[in-house]
């Protein structure tokens, strides 16, 4: 599979809520960093993923565009439409991803967007006001790490019944 397919097969697998699909494009040791989960490692970084997937419930809407690649490295834009939390607030997400690709896999994939831009469609006022500090972004990663680290061990509970 070519660099340009691994990145079509990983977005239209994200765009068909099919979780394994996009994991099976990342290497054993992949980093994954982005401004809501800050870095993530190997087995952390695909659970993001599945857990993301499972709490949309088929509600997202995501489409990409403009696939450059070469040999070792690669971006896209992409676009996430959402509901997000309680009060269902529409989020209009626009993210440019870099890749790094090892072994046939992405090794490295960063994503990057505005998080006050963010916070300020998925939490209103409190993302208005707070959304461009570093105390905001870290709050942000610490909820978004405790979230995965529950859905982690309750996946992991699962699988052992």
């Amino acid at each position: 599979m070519t660099n340009q397919e691994l990145i079509e097969k990983f977005y239209t697998s994200f765009s068909n809520a099919d979780a394994d699909g996009m994991i099976s494009c990342y290497h054993d040791d992949i980093v994954f960093t982005d401004p809501a989960f800050g870095t993530l490692h190997g087995n952390k970084a695909k659970a993001m993923w599945q857990m993301l997937l499972s709490r949309s419930n088929g509600g997202s809407t995501i489409t990409y565009t403009g696939i450059k690649v070469t040999e070792n490295n690669g971006s896209v834009n992409w676009k996430a439409v959402y509901a997000y939390g309680p009060k269902k607030r529409k989020v209009i997400n626009n993210i440019t991803a870099n890749f790094t690709f090892f072994e046939g896999k992405i090794i490295a994939h960063t994503d990057k967007f505005d998080l006050w831009n963010w916070s300020k469609q998925a939490l209103g006022t409190s993302g208005y006001l707070l959304g461009w500090s570093s105390f905001f972004k870290s709050k942000i990663q610490s909820k978004t790490n405790n979230l995965l680290t529950t859905f982690i061990s309750s996946s992991k509970s699962t699988e052992s019944k």
